[in-house]
């Protein structure tokens, strides 16, 4: 079975004055952002298997901005521990990329096309353990950086419970803006 993996970085976020980071809302650029992402992965990834969000309200809002009617996520802890179509999981708020790796270990077999929506450093860093190989256009725009919005889409070669350092192609890098 061919693993789609797409690594999304949540959208701008605004810095109102006294709110803890986690509780971050998104900008206006980052709404437009997270809808033209949104978009993005309708009409180039299609519908995915599973959703794995951060509980930061920033990475929730991203996915249920860019999802459109098709799903929301409300509060922390929807879904947490399911194994349905979305799981928000706190682990990925500040995760190393080996964290993240081991959420994604946890993805059920049946899943061919998973979305991870996380943070810098973690999402950049996860896409360059994983990638042994990647397409020469989407190195060029990763190796810039991983801006907000950024989508990473990533073939992997294995069973999600044997994901590792270099099981995974690079196969695009994109940045849509609204």
């Amino acid at each position: 079975m061919s693993r789609r993996l797409v690594v999304l970085r949540h959208a701008k976020s605004a810095y109102p004055p006294g709110l803890p980071d986690h509780d971050r809302p998104l900008a206006p650029r980052g709404i437009a952002d997270a809808r033209a992402a949104g978009q993005w992965i309708g009409e180039n990834i299609g519908e995915p298997d599973h959703v794995v969000v951060s509980s930061a309200l920033r990475a929730r809002e991203t996915w249920t901005l860019a999802t459109g009617t098709r799903g929301s996520v409300q509060v922390p802890g929807d879904d947490a521990g399911v194994p349905g179509p979305l799981t928000i999981d706190p682990r990925i708020y500040e995760a190393r990329a080996t964290t993240l790796v081991e959420v994604l270990r946890e993805l059920p077999a049946r899943v061919s096309t998973a979305v991870l929506v996380g943070h810098q450093p973690g999402v950049g860093d996860l896409v360059h353990l994983l990638a042994r190989e990647s397409d020469p256009d989407a190195a060029r725009l990763l190796a810039v950086k991983f801006p907000t919005s950024g989508i990473a889409v990533l073939y992997v070669e294995v069973a999600w419970h044997e994901l590792a350092p270099g099981t995974a192609r690079l196969a695009a890098f994109v940045v849509p803006r609204g």
